[in-house]
């Protein structure tokens, strides 16, 4: 029998609580048991192809999420979406780069910034205005973006009037400072 130390020498396995969980009844063994036996899933060998019919059943029974159009836009989403669009698009282009001038050093070919800069300067007036507009909007929104989302890391903007200022505030500064970098900036 098992008793409290230090405390009267009442028997602790007294209370039928305790006694049942400490030392659990020959029934209620025999239910986990039984519980557990009917739980088991039966393996069944199966073929690759019976195995793609069977996932393609199963998909056909989930249900579909609902696509975006059918949610109202709203403008924190959509900063959101933009941010990580530009933050990918802005990292590839600068990675394609990148391996560009280390592919054209190791095989040999002439490729540096003034052959970049010759290029640039050949090209149409327009497209070039084009060309440093895609480079200027999407990186000044990102960097003014990442400065948005840095507020918010010292909790400054965060109610719902905040956070709607600060993201017309982000869309003011990449209007603005995107067409100084794009158009008037040399």
């Amino acid at each position: 029998m098992i008793s409290r130390v230090g405390l009267l020498k009442k028997p602790i396995l007294s209370s039928s609580i305790l006694r049942a969980s400490i030392a659990p009844s020959v029934v209620s063994r025999s239910t986990l048991i039984t519980r557990f036996l009917s739980t088991r899933t039966p393996t069944i060998e199966t073929t690759s192809d019976a195995e793609q019919e069977i996932l393609v059943a199963q998909r056909r029974n989930r249900p579909s999420s609902p696509h975006l159009q059918i949610y109202q836009p709203q403008l924190t989403w959509i900063l959101s979406s933009f941010h990580r669009i530009t933050g990918v698009a802005m990292a590839g282009a600068f990675y394609a780069l990148t391996c560009t001038f280390a592919a054209t050093s190791i095989l040999g070919i002439h490729f540096d910034t003034a052959t970049l800069v010759s290029a640039f300067t050949e090209l149409p007036v327009t497209l070039q205005y084009a060309v440093k507009a895609a480079c200027a909007y999407p990186f000044v929104f990102h960097v003014g973006n990442g400065i948005r989302h840095l507020v918010w890391d010292f909790g400054k903007e965060l109610t719902i009037k905040g956070v709607y200022r600060t993201g017309y505030a982000v869309l003011a500064a990449t209007a603005v400072f995107g067409s100084y970098l794009a158009f008037i900036w040399q």
